[in-house]
């Protein structure tokens, strides 16, 4: 597997390691050898955090929420932002590293599987001329929902069931992407507040705090609008869907772990 970096690890972020016997049962099971994780995490404005893989054995995917980070391989860069997602696939030297003055947050997960390649070709990023893949979906609230419950196996009983299942939320995740694009492109045609940007910020930040001023930030709108507005579309107030949304996490990570 491609060894995930060493970044040292403030108390928002985690990573995770599929334990090596289970990604050889994974890779030989029937309900997963298509497409399995091998390692996956979340890094919180990762300040400092670099990489770089002159060999590089599976896929790697990381969604970018917040701040920014660079991509080079093969003599050329791309920057990333929040909102865009970057596939790099199974041969391909690379190096990445998060933004000096504004360090990016990113959910990232290494996968393979005889079907990894399909599922990348499916999601229709948009190929760079470096060879990795490139797509600017936007901040999606289901698609980080889908992300945090990928990353709950590290809490699960360490077996090949849980790990089934956190396989086939990755086939989810990759199928998913397929849609967003062109319903980020009919999102930006509305003249109103985007929520789902909102939405996505709030889910991303599920297990931390969040300040107001940031969510209205993100809209471009000063605190007291942002409130007003988020009521008269929702008939509720962002801080307490924010708390709705720490109680569903709740529930969900009582339901499928020891937690």
């Amino acid at each position: 597997m491609s060894r995930p970096s060493n970044w040292p690890l403030p108390p928002e972020s985690f990573r995770y390691l599929v334990p090596r016997s289970l990604t050889r049962q994974l890779a030989q099971h029937s309900l997963s050898c298509q497409l399995f994780p091998r390692a996956m995490g979340y890094y919180f404005a990762a300040a400092g955090h670099r990489m770089r893989r002159d060999h590089h054995d599976d896929y790697l995917l990381i969604y970018a929420t917040a701040g920014r980070g660079e991509i080079a391989a093969q003599g050329a860069h791309a920057h990333l932002e929040a909102g865009d997602l970057l596939l790099i696939p199974e041969g391909l030297a690379h190096q990445y590293a998060a933004d000096l003055e504004d360090p990016w947050t990113i959910y990232w997960v290494h996968f393979a599987g005889s079907a990894a390649d399909s599922f990348i070709r499916h999601t229709r990023a948009v190929n760079h001329p470096a060879g990795f893949q490139l797509l600017n979906i936007g901040l999606h609230t289901q698609l980080i929902a889908a992300f945090e419950t990928l990353l709950s196996v590290r809490n699960s009983v360490p077996d090949l069931v849980s790990h089934i299942y956190s396989a086939n939320q990755l086939r989810l995740i990759l199928s998913h992407i397929a849609l967003l694009r062109p319903l980020e492109t009919r999102r930006a045609r509305r003249d109103i507040m985007d929520l789902e940007r909102v939405h996505a910020l709030m889910q991303a930040h599920v297990h931390e705090k969040l300040e107001l001023e940031t969510l209205a930030r993100s809209v471009n709108l000063s605190k007291y609008h942002f409130v007003k507005r988020y009521r008269e579309l929702t008939g509720t107030t962002p801080i307490s869907r924010f708390i709705q949304l720490k109680i569903e996490r709740a529930c969900h990570l009582l339901d499928t772990t020891d937690q």
